[in-house]
């Protein structure tokens, strides 16, 4: 369908005067008065449309006159007399529509100006370009589906305060594409781990998230208390010893994605609450884990970025074509702090660290001294894929110890972008070793009320040899959207209370 009509769009919003918060919001409670005085209902009904907006936008073929059903929330506005243009938007893109009163009617036009930035509206009509090409639905018929009472901010030019952003995320959806496009590429993410799992016979299982005893990880927990049992419980920190309780009971190769709860400090790569997937397979190991999380990620930045390299705002590329560098942890330790660490004592340790600017103690063991320049001093400058192999017995306890060097596990640390994006391990399935691995977790006091007994049983009924491995969802969109805190990957990240 042609049209000779300009397009009138405009990108600016209806012109406000200036009028304080609560005056606003008053002028518009007397248009929904008015709306009910029209007998309209103006938080509407079910609207059936043609899907989203970008699936409406698809279906127009020049030269065919196609008729439309589309909704979704008026974000501009230009009012010419008798006849208006508008858009809509949701998620997916924005339509502009052409309303004409000589079409819709007096009543319907009439009943149309009450509306406001903001408002949900649904719309019928044949589609068309208009002269400058703007593609357009003319409007036939018109449906208010929810009444606005609070402006937009910023007049869709985006919040400017990033508090705000994350307390009032909707807003920020709203009116920043940037976080609608964020948010769009961690959802296909996700949908990507799980479909490159299930294709490989991965299954996916749930494990609890309140737990007796918190375990699989090194953190302090959220505490609650379960009024059914009279008991105390905690959030978990990693669902790990569940998982591999799956491993014995037969299922080969698992997954589960879902929430971890950490109660910890908050940063710019730090939530206490997170998105974790941990992954096993039994008759893997280490390398297994590595060849898979390779294949994963890179194929999920050439799902969602449609290429495996990404720069950086400085101009960084970071390239996640496969295969990945490897390095031994010693090794990386010995690149920043000299060839001779390992031979050093431990005052000089102590010295050198000092004179590096890290924050080092006496009260600090040998082992915490180094793995505290492992990763102040090393992890930042891991920025191209890396694999970090062979740590120190004592950072891993449910690992296997490494085949050629006993004081190491079979582990890695996948470092992307100065950080840690995934542990992975040959897991240590050996009862007797795992009782005093977590002794020597508690330092050397075996404490039953700490040490999961029902985990210890599961191994001593037999665990395959298996690969393990987490990845950190949220650090995985971080690095696959460019986003420079882990509170613009999640959509409602913990802050401070007013």
């Amino acid at each position: 369908m042609s049209n000779d009509l300009t397009n009138k769009k405009c990108e600016a919003v209806q012109p406000v005067q200036q009028m304080t918060e609560s005056e606003m919001f008053a002028q518009r409670r007397a248009k929904l008065d008015k709306w009910r005085d029209f007998n309209v209902d103006p938080y509407g009904e079910a609207f059936d449309t043609d899907g989203k907006i970008s699936d409406v936008r698809g279906k127009f073929k020049e030269g065919e006159e196609f008729h439309v059903k589309a909704a979704g929330r008026v974000t501009a506005m230009r009012d010419m007399g008798k006849s208006s243009f508008f858009d809509i938007r949701d998620y997916s893109g924005r339509i502009q529509v052409y309303i004409q009163k000589n079409i819709v009617g007096d009543e319907a036009y009439s009943r149309f100006k009450l509306v406001d930035i903001g408002d949900f509206a649904g719309v019928s009509g044949p589609m068309f370009l208009t002269r400058t090409g703007e593609l357009s639905v003319k409007a036939s018929s018109f449906k208010i589906l929810s009444k606005a009472l609070r402006f937009l901010p910023e007049k869709w030019h985006g919040l400017a305060d990033v508090e705000q952003r994350y307390r009032q995320r909707y807003l920020d959806l709203i009116t920043n594409q940037e976080s609608v496009d964020i948010f769009r590429k961690r959802m296909e993410i996700i949908r990507h781990i799980r479909a490159f799992l299930s294709e490989r016979d991965f299954l996916e299982v749930e494990t609890p998230m309140l737990q007796p005893i918190p375990g699989g990880a090194q953190a302090k927990p959220f505490e609650t208390f379960y009024e059914a049992l009279n008991s105390k419980m905690y959030m978990r920190i990693a669902p790990e010893l569940y998982l591999k309780r799956l491993l014995v009971g037969g299922f080969n190769k698992i997954f589960e994605l879902n929430r971890n709860f950490r109660n910890e400090g908050m940063s710019r790569k730090h939530n206490p609450e997170f998105t974790m997937i941990e992954i096993y397979q039994a008759y893997g190991d280490c390398r297994t884990m590595m060849d898979l999380v390779e294949n994963l990620i890179s194929s999920a930045a050439q799902k969602v970025n449609g290429s495996t390299k990404i720069e950086k705002a400085d101009g960084t590329v970071i390239d996640l074509t496969t295969p990945w560098k490897r390095l031994e942890y010693d090794d990386a330790v010995r690149g920043v702090a000299g060839a001779d660490w390992f031979l050093l004592g431990k005052d000089a340790k102590i010295a050198k660290a000092l004179g590096m600017g890290l924050d080092v103690n006496q009260d600090m063991s040998d082992g915490e001294i180094t793995h505290e320049v492992y990763e102040k001093a090393v992890e930042p400058t891991l920025i191209q894929p890396t694999f970090v192999t062979n740590l120190p017995v004592s950072l891993v306890p449910l690992a296997k110890r490494s085949s050629q060097s006993p004081d190491k596990v079979d582990v890695f640390e996948l470092e992307i972008n100065g950080q840690e994006i995934a542990p992975g391990y040959s897991e240590l399935n050996d009862p007797g070793e795992q009782s005093l691995r977590f002794a020597q977790q508690q330092g050397g006091n075996h404490d039953d009320s700490k040490t999961d007994k029902d985990f210890l049983a599961a191994l001593e009924h037999g665990m395959p040899p298996a690969g393990g491995m987490g990845i950190g969802i949220d650090r995985l969109v971080m690095l696959l959207t460019r986003a420079e805190s882990i509170r613009d990957v999640i959509l409602f990240p913990q802050l401070r209370p007013k």
